[in-house]
């Protein structure tokens, strides 16, 4: 019986491309998947399983480059290191305020999701509001890609 390569390639083996683990004369059946007798953090041949990297606030998944790409799109040159948190708290208490009035919106009209309508009525209600999206700032004269190609034939 020919031994079992102990890296990967293509002798592997089937269509997953994987064989179940030798050991030593007998051939132990591969569980299924998500079934398995591994330790945690272990895949069953042995390597390390890919661990995602753990937000533990949700704020903190804005990065410092997506701050500074926001800064560089306002024009500012240069940032100074205690920014970003404050840009994080800022942004925080701004979505605060947004979906606290969405959320009133959804259950007012008893529903579970949140619509554009809802979006567009809190912001307009606190006094900042999306142009080109409520009906008092959308301009429908603006021909969309189709349209366009229609008229130019």
């Amino acid at each position: 019986m020919p031994t079992i390569p102990s890296r990967g390639g293509p002798s592997r083996g089937g269509p997953s491309g994987m064989r179940p683990p030798f050991s030593g004369g007998k051939v132990v059946a591969l569980q299924k998947k998500g079934v398995s007798r591994a330790p945690a953090g272990k895949t069953l041949l042995g390597g390390s399983k890919r661990h995602r990297k753990i937000i533990k606030d949700s704020v903190r998944g804005i990065t410092k480059p997506a701050i500074r790409r926001l800064a560089r799109r306002g024009g500012v040159k240069r940032i100074s290191a205690g920014i970003y948190d404050e840009v994080r708290n800022a942004i925080k208490s701004r979505l605060e305020q947004i979906l606290h009035d969405c959320a009133i919106y959804v259950e007012y009209r008893n529903a579970k999701t949140v619509t554009v309508h809802d979006v567009i009525h809190s912001l307009r209600r606190i006094g900042r509001p999306l142009w080109g999206f409520d009906p008092d700032t959308f301009d429908g004269s603006k021909k969309t890609r189709h349209e366009h190609q229609a008229i130019a034939r």
